[in-house]
């Protein structure tokens, strides 16, 4: 390759849109007197005389919000969806006019994909759902039907659990207390507060709910008292 050519394919690189571009010398004759089967999808275009075709203004931005599409239906429906998505972009990668020949448990691999192949299809579904997914997102997620599932956990998030700072805590306390070594004092205090713990939980004391004395106040509870805590706690 002369400078020249060089220098001219570099401007012409620069005036493109596109994320990758790639400079090769290709003879669209030599190209088109193989089978079809036998070229790389990227190349079965340039077979015919064409390069590939461009993609629209259109293709760079979401056309559905899927977050909002997928919002009131079920689990099932969310994986359907998007499956039908996956296969559709893959089919038209591949070239295929339907998507019969992508299935959703086959390997990305065994359907014909190769490196530029699974950036492509990364980059129709990038530009597809508006997510911004990873060069290897094809190779982490091997079928459609786990791209599928993955779009749908990005899209469709589990509402957050109320109760996981509160799990979390114990965890740590939990792990504190079996890296450490207790004497029988030790021991015994934390089993006494951990009994408190509990007591207050199960008597829904923890949020004012409760009328049983617990922990420190049976010190001060009177004996009607007492005996009325001992008559609902111990089965009859």
């Amino acid at each position: 390759m002369s400078g020249e050519h060089g220098l001219a394919l570099l401007d012409a690189a620069q005036r493109r849109a596109e994320p990758y571009v790639l400079a090769a010398d290709l003879n669209p004759r030599v190209l088109a007197a193989k089978s079809a089967t036998a070229l790389p999808a990227l190349l079965r275009a340039f077979a015919n005389g064409q390069g590939p075709a461009r993609p629209t203004a259109a293709a760079g931005r979401p056309s559905t919000d899927w977050a909002g599409r997928l919002a009131g239906l079920t689990v099932e429906a969310q994986y359907q969806n998007l499956l039908d998505l996956v296969r559709t972009h893959a089919a038209a990668v591949l070239g295929h006019a339907g998507t019969d020949a992508v299935r959703a448990d086959v390997p990305f691999t065994d359907l014909g994909f190769d490196s530029l192949t699974a950036v492509e299809l990364r980059n129709r579904l990038s530009a597809a759902t508006g997510l911004r997914l990873p060069a290897t997102f094809i190779f982490r997620h091997p079928t459609p039907a786990a791209i599928a599932e993955e779009l749908r956990e990005q899209l469709c998030p589990a509402a957050a659990d109320p109760s996981a700072p509160l799990f979390g805590e114990l965890d740590r306390l939990e792990t504190v207390i079996a890296g450490h070594a207790h004497d029988e004092d030790t021991r015994g205090r934390l089993v006494a507060r951990l009994e408190s713990l509990l007591w207050r939980l199960g008597d829904g004391a923890g949020d004012g709910s409760g009328d049983t004395v617990a922990g420190d106040d049976l010190e001060s509870a009177s004996d009607d008292e007492l005996f009325e805590l001992i008559d609902r706690e111990l089965p009859s």
